[in-house]
C-alpha cells in the first residue's frame, strides 16, 4: 500500500511561491538566469507554481526602450528558454514581459509549464497619473482582438479571459492580473473568482511611498477575503531603476482575508516566500456561500487552459499551523480580542434580560472553568446595566463528587465579586431520588446524572422564586462532545458560553486574572481554578482529590478544539485533520505530549462523540455566537441525530494507516 501522502490528491493543498529574483534593467540574459536560479530553488522546495514580478524578464522601468524591437525579441527569447527549462522542473511559472501583438505592445504575464507556453494574459488597467505613464507604451488588454498568438510554431492562447486549471486537481483554478488591476473598483480578479478561480496572482511593479505597504496589505487581504480565494502578490525589487522612484520588492500571500506570509521590503538580495494554499478550504467556503453563487450570473465568459504540474509528497507543510485555533495568536491583539468577546456576551445577555423583563440571574458555580466564565460574564452584564451585583444569584451545589478545593474556590470567588451567594448541599435530595428509583447508590450513569439533573431543577425552581433567568455554563467543546447531562446541565434559559470553546475559556479567565483582577482577592482564586483538573465532579473523590478527570475520558481539550475548528469551520476530512495534528505535534507546538496513536485515538473518539450527541444539540438553549464556529441548531449547524459516522471514520483510518510508523 502507498505510504506517501501527496500534496494535491490527498491534502488538496497547492504549493505556490512569490519570487523576487536578481535583475538588471533591460538585461534580459541576466534576468533570465536570475529567474532560472530562483526556479531551481523553488523546485527543490516542491513549489508547484512560482510567480515573478511584472515585466520581470526586462525590468518594468525601461520606458521608451520597450518599443525597441531588439528588446521585444530578446524578451520572447528569454521566455522560450524558461519554457524549455520547465520541462525538467515539472512546475509552472508566471513571468512578466512585454509582447508585441497586432502592432501594439502589451504588458503581459506568461504562464509556462512542462516546456510549453500555456497562455498570455495582458494587463487591463494602465496607470497614467503621477509617476506612472503606462499608456505611453502599452495598450490595455481590453482592446486586444486576437485570442491566439503563434510562438515557436505553436498556438498560444492570449487575452484577459484566460483562467488556468491544474490537470488532475480540478478545484485548483487560477487567474492572473497585473499591478494596477488590483487597485481599481471593478478589478479583474473579482470576475475571475466568480468564474471559478480560487487562486489569484498579481504580477506587480509597485513603488514604495510612506504608508503604502499598509495599504497594500489591506488591498491584498481584502481581495482574498471578498473573493474567498488565495491572493499571491509579487512585486519588483530595488534593482528596478531608481531615477525618480524606489521599488521595495514587497510580496504577500493571503488566503481568505488572512496574510499568510510576506517578504521584508527594500532588500537587494533575491527573496522567495512559499505557502501551501488550502484549496479544499476555499472551495468549502464557496460551496456554502449562497451570496457568492448568486453573484456569478451574468459575468463575462472565460476560457480555461489546462496546465500540468507534478504532485509532490507533502513532507513539511509550508504554512503556519496554529495549535490553538480558537485562541488569539497575536499577543498584541489579546486585550482587544478578550474585551470584544466579553462585550458580545454582555450585549447578548443584557438584551436577553430586557426581552425577558428580568433583572436577576441565577447560575450554579462549581469552582470550575465554565461556571467561572459565566459568573464573570454575568457580573459584567449587571455592571453594564447599572444594577447591583446582588442581582447575580450564584449557588454552589456540592454533591457526592465535590472536593473541598472546588467548593472553596466557588465560595471565595462569589464573595470576592460581591454577588448573592449561597451553598446548598444536594446529597440528601439525591439520596431520596435513589430511594425512589430503588437505586443502591453504586457509581453508574444514574448516580452521576441524578446529581446533574437535580442541580438544574434546583436552579430553575430558584429562578421562578427570584423572577430570574437561569444562566447555562457549558462551553462549545462540551457541546461538540456531548459532555453534559441531557435535561441536566444541557438546559438553561440562556447558554452564555455556548460558542466559547474550552481553550478560549481558559484564555479569557487568565486574561481577567492578569488584567482586571490584579492584586484583588479574586485573582488568586482565578489562578487556582485554572490549575484545577477539569471535571464534572460526579464521582467520589479519591483521598479528597478529584478522581473523575474529563480529559481522561473525552481527551485533551486542546486536541478536541484543534479537531473541532477545521471539522466545522471548513468541513475538513478527518484524515487531513490527523495529518495536520501530526505536523503540529512534530513541530513541538503541542510540547511533544502526544504520539501518533494518541492523536488517532482522540480524533476517532471525537468523531464518534460528535455524531452520537447531536440529539443534545438539536434541543440546546439559545446562546450568543461570538466566533466563526457555532453548533446552534437554529443557526450554523444542522444534522440528523441518527447520522452514521462510518465515512468519516474510514477516512481517518486510511490516513492513519499511511502515517503510523
Amino acid at each position: 500500500m502507498e505510504k506517501a501522502v501527496f500534496l494535491n490528491k490527498d491534502l488538496h493543498f497547492l504549493r505556490i511561491a512569490a519570487v523576487v529574483p536578481e535583475m538588471k534593467v533591460a538585461d534580459v540574459d541576466f534576468n533570465t538566469k536570475g529567474i532560472l536560479k530562483s526556479l531551481e530553488k523553488a523546485s527543490a522546495a516542491g513549489v508547484q507554481i512560482a510567480a515573478f514580478p511584472e515585466m520581470s524578464l526586462t525590468g518594468y522601468r525601461i520606458d521608451d526602450l520597450v518599443q525597441h524591437q531588439v528588446l521585444l525579441e530578446k524578451a520572447m527569447g528569454g521566455l522560450r528558454i524558461l519554457a524549455a527549462e520547465t520541462q525538467k522542473l515539472n512546475m509552472a511559472l508566471i513571468v512578466g514581459l512585454p509582447v508585441a501583438i497586432e502592432n501594439k505592445v502589451y504588458n503581459c504575464a506568461a504562464v509556462v509549464s512542462r516546456g510549453k507556453i500555456c497562455g498570455l494574459v495582458p494587463k487591463t488597467y494602465l496607470p497614467n497619473y503621477k509617476e506612472f505613464y503606462d499608456s505611453r507604451w502599452f495598450e490595455s488588454g481590453s482592446s486586444l482582438e486576437s485570442t491566439e498568438l503563434l510562438i515557436n510554431g505553436e498556438t498560444v492562447p492570449c487575452g484577459t479571459d484566460l483562467l488556468f486549471a491544474v490537470k488532475g486537481f480540478p478545484e485548483a483554478v487560477f487567474g492572473i492580473e497585473i499591478c494596477e488591476d488590483l487597485w481599481v473598483p471593478l478589478a479583474p480578479h473579482a470576475y475571475q473568482s466568480l468564474a471559478g478561480a480560487c487562486i489569484l496572482f498579481n504580477l506587480s511593479a509597485s513603488n514604495e511611498v510612506l504608508g503604502k505597504d499598509d495599504w497594500r496589505r489591506v488591498m491584498v487581504s481584502s481581495a482574498s477575503g471578498r473573493c474567498q480565494a488565495a491572493y499571491c502578490y509579487v512585486s519588483s525589487s530595488i534593482a528596478e531603476s531608481s531615477n525618480d522612484i524606489v521599488f521595495g520588492g514587497h510580496s504577500l500571500i493571503a488566503e481568505n482575508g488572512t496574510i499568510l506570509n510576506e517578504t521584508p521590503r527594500l532588500r537587494r538580495e533575491s527573496n522567495m516566500i512559499i505557502c501551501d494554499i488550502d484549496v479544499e478550504r476555499l472551495v468549502f467556503d464557496r460551496q456554502i456561500n449562497a451570496t457568492m453563487r448568486s453573484n456569478s450570473y451574468g459575468i463575462p465568459s472565460f476560457r480555461k487552459v489546462a496546465i500540468e504540474i507534478e504532485d509532490v509528497p507533502a513532507g513539511e507543510i509550508q504554512r503556519q499551523l496554529d495549535p490553538h485555533p480558537f485562541v488569539p495568536g497575536n499577543i498584541a491583539d489579546r486585550a482587544s480580542r478578550c474585551r470584544e468577546i466579553f462585550s458580545m456576551q454582555i450585549g447578548a445577555l443584557s438584551q436577553k434580560l430586557r426581552g425577558a423583563k428580568k433583572q436577576n440571574i441565577v447560575l450554579g458555580v462549581s469552582g470550575g472553568l465554565d461556571s467561572t466564565l459565566a459568573l464573570l460574564a454575568a457580573v459584567k452584564t449587571i455592571d453594564f446595566l447599572n444594577l447591583p451585583r446582588t442581582c447575580v444569584h450564584a449557588f454552589t451545589l456540592p454533591g457526592f463528587g465535590t472536593t473541598q478545593r472546588t467548593k472553596m474556590n466557588a465560595t471565595r470567588l462569589g464573595q470576592a465579586l460581591g454577588v448573592s451567594f449561597q451553598e446548598v448541599d444536594i446529597t440528601g435530595t439525591c439520596l431520596s431520588q435513589f430511594k425512589d428509583l430503588s437505586h443502591k447508590g453504586q457509581e453508574d450513569v444514574v448516580y452521576e446524572n441524578v446529581q446533574a439533573r437535580y442541580r438544574t431543577a434546583f436552579l430553575f425552581n430558584k429562578a421562578n422564586e427570584l423572577d430570574a433567568i437561569v444562566l447555562g455554563t457549558g462551553d462549545l467543546t462540551e457541546v461538540a462532545l456531548g459532555w453534559s447531562t441531557f435535561a441536566g446541565d444541557q438546559l438553561s434559559h440562556y447558554h452564555i458560553n455556548v460558542s466559547v470553546p474550552k481553550t478560549l475559556v481558559q484564555y479569557l479567565i487568565g486574561w481577567v486574572a492578569e488584567e482586571e483582577m490584579k492584586n484583588s482577592p479574586a485573582q488568586k482564586v482565578l489562578y487556582d481554578i485554572l490549575e484545577t483538573p477539569i471535571s464534572p465532579e460526579l464521582l467520589k473523590p479519591a483521598n479528597g482529590q478529584i478522581q473523575q478527570k474529563s480529559e481522561d475520558i473525552i481527551g485533551p481539550v486542546e486536541l478536541a478544539d484543534f479537531f473541532l475548528y477545521p471539522f466545522i469551520r471548513f468541513g475538513m476530512r478527518p484524515g487531513k485533520i490527523l495529518f495536520l495534528a501530526d505536523t503540529v505535534n512534530r513541530r513541538g507546538l503541542f510540547c511533544g505530549k502526544y504520539e501518533m496513536d494518541d492523536l488517532h485515538k482522540w480524533l476517532r473518539s471525537f468523531i464518534r462523540r460528535f455524531f452520537a450527541n447531536q440529539f443534545k444539540r438539536t434541543c440546546m438553549p439559545e446562546g450568543p455566537k461570538v466566533g466563526s464556529v457555532s453548533l446552534s441548531p437554529r443557526g450554523d449547524w444542522r444534522m440528523p441525530s441518527d447520522a452514521e459516522p462510518t465515512l468519516w471514520l474510514e477516512d481517518l483510518e486510511a490516513m492513519y494507516t499511511r502515517l503510523k510508523p
